[in-house]
Formats: structure tokens, sequence, C-alpha cells
């Protein structure tokens, strides 16, 4: 069903008003997730890895973390020939060190937005279709079997969908051979690489009404790949939630509940799992007055988290950073009255706010995994 405004006002409410005791644990969201047998994790980047009291946040309130940028294409790969580990390889050494789990993200981000300049500028000679897939499956490989031993869980392939066109994308690497060849291409190839980890494919279709086309092409996409028998585990639900990044007067946008359950029926009823991978809130849209934002934005996260966590599947819930201090959305638009956002769950002096009792209550509530 369709969240009301009445009901999402009810639930602010609720959540202005002091948590229940069981709810005020002194725990880490981390020991909460895990006494329901899920694992609570955040990204972590060398935006942000210098800062000592954020790594020891991350290293109290998460079981695993995500390296935000340090295994992508653009990081690791100056150039067609080399390879370049030195900033993932200090964040995995650092998480191994303090005893954290580690997913790698991404393989293969399927956008040529985001690709290194030198693979659009390429010369794929006379073959472009061997030399594409040179290309990736030696990336793929050579990213995926480095970080298998301690990386459990792969963003192989991330964002795909044009969420405009419902289409697939195009990149210098797919011209040659077609789209949905090189999604399952990178896909094989890093099951071979780390046979013994879970293979995602990582997008952010969410549960706005708006996002309807985008719904229906990741699904026409996960079954065209397990038709092939494509080596496909999960399903990334990467949680951006907010009204499609927009200033408009909407609040976090309007939701189709059942629309959304009926998507996460059909994901689940393939056979494959869901993560939370990258949650914040997109909070330009919410009032000024930190009380009733930081409220709005607590109720909205709980929501979809008791939503989410319905559902077995859901045994990994990641958040896109932990502390509002260093949040990506920070320069991605900024508020129109100028003022910082509040997209997570720790404030910008790594003080805990409602978002982060949303998120461990909706964690107590859940029930527990096999």
């Amino acid at each position: 069903m369709t969240i009301s405004r009445r009901t999402a006002i009810g639930g602010m409410a609720a959540l202005a008003l002091p948590l229940p005791a069981a709810a005020r644990t002194p725990d880490t969201l981390a020991a909460i997730a895990a006494a329901k047998g899920i694992r609570f994790g955040s990204t972590i980047g060398l935006n942000n890895f210098e800062d000592p009291a954020y790594r020891a946040l991350n290293a109290r309130e998460c079981a695993l973390v995500v390296p935000e940028t340090e295994m992508k294409w653009a990081a690791t790969r100056p150039d067609a020939r080399t390879f370049d580990f030195r900033a993932a390889d200090r964040i995995v050494d650092w998480a191994t060190a303090n005893h954290l789990g580690v997913r790698g993200h991404t393989l293969l981000w399927h956008s040529e937005r985001w690709m290194p300049d030198w693979v659009k500028q390429h010369d794929f000679g006379a073959n472009p279709r061997a030399e594409a897939e040179r290309l990736l499956t030696d990336h793929v490989r050579t990213v995926a079997g480095r970080y298998a031993p301690r990386v459990d869980s792969f963003d192989v392939v991330n964002e795909a969908i044009d969420s405009d066109t419902g289409l697939l994308r195009e990149t210098a690497l797919s011209k040659p051979i077609g789209a949905e060849a090189v999604i399952d291409i990178a896909f094989r190839t890093a099951r071979d690489a780390a046979p013994r980890a879970q293979l995602v494919y990582n997008d952010y279709m969410g549960w706005r009404r708006d996002e309807g086309a985008h719904r229906t092409a990741v699904l026409k996409l996960l079954e065209a790949l397990r038709k092939r028998g494509t080596p496909v585990d999960a399903l990334g639900l990467q949680s951006h939630l907010g009204s499609k990044f927009s200033d408009s007067p909407t609040g976090l946008g309007a939701l189709d509940e059942r629309a959304w359950r009926t998507f996460l029926d059909e994901v689940t009823g393939m056979g494959l799992d869901l993560l939370v991978t990258e949650l914040d809130v997109h909070d330009n849209p919410l009032p000024g007055d930190i009380r009733r934002r930081d409220a709005e934005i607590a109720a909205h996260t709980r929501a979809y988290l008791d939503l989410m966590l319905s559902y077995p599947q859901t045994r990994t819930v990641m958040c896109w950073g932990l502390g509002d201090r260093y949040s990506w959305l920070n320069g991605f638009r900024p508020r129109a009255d100028g003022l910082p956002k509040r997209p997570c769950p720790f404030d910008a002096r790594l003080r805990p706010k409602p978002m982060r009792d949303a998120i461990a209550a909706a964690l107590i509530s859940a029930p527990a995994r096999g």
C-alpha cells in the first residue's frame, strides 16, 4: 500500500518521543544486528580514513566496511596495463586488523560517465570484441582474485540501467560485445576468481512511485541473467532514500509500498538474496529545523528498514557513511537554505542522531535469521 501523509506524520511523532528501553541499548549497531543474524556496516574511504575518530566510530559500530571508491576502476586502473591497489589495500588491511569484514565495490561500474577516460579512448584494434573482453576479464579476475581471501561479497556490476529510459547503458566495453553479455562475463569471471564470494548486482531503484520503470528494468535484467545461468547471488538495493535527489516540496517522495513489495517478492522468488548496500537520506526537501528534519529522516529510515528486514533474505545493512561530515551528498547538491545536510546516523561531530536510534530499533524488531 502507499504510505499516507497521516501514517508518515504519526511515525515522525512516535520517533520524536523517547524510545523504549530496549531501543536505547548501549550496544553497537553491529552487535544489535548480529543478535538477529544480520551484518551492519558502512562505507569508508580515503576522504575520511585519515580521521582517527571516524575510523574508531566505524570500528566500533560496524561488523564490515566497504571501500567507498578505492576498488573502482578509476582508483585501481591508471591505464590499460597497470593496477594500483595502494589505497584499497590500506582500507582492507585496516579492516582486517580490526576484525571487520569487507565488501567489494565495484568490479564494473557499467556507466560511461564513471569509467576512466583511458577506457573511452582505448584502441580496441582489429578485433574490438576480443580486446574488450580481455580488458574486462583481466580487470575482474585481478581485483576479485586479489581480495577474495578477505572479501566475501562483491558488487560485481553497478548501475547498469539508465533509470530514465529503463534501457541498459552502453560503454566503450559493451559496444563491441553487448551490454547484457558484458554483465554476464563480469559475473562469470568473478565466480571463477572468487568462488566462495556472494556476487551482487547493485542498483538504486527504490520504493518511490516514480521509480516503477527502473524497478521493471532491473527485474527484466535479473530474469535474463538467471535464464543465461549467470551466477548472480543477490540484489544490492542502494537505498539512497529521498525524492530522486530533487528539491521539490514532496518530502521524501510519494511512496508505493505495494509495488516495492511486489518487486522484492519477484526478486526473492528468483532465489536471490537482498542487501541494503548504501543507506542514507537526501534531506534537501525537508524543513531546516533540525529536530523536525531529524525526526522525519528517522521515521522514513525506520519504515524502510522495517519493510526490508521483514524479508529473511536481507542479511546485510550498509550505510553509505556513518557521519554527516563525510557524506557524498554534501557535494552533490546544496540545500536551498544553505544549511548543512544531515543524511547519516551520526552528525558532523560524530554524535548519534535519531536516525541511529531508528536503525537500532529496526534491527531489534527484525525477525531473527536462521
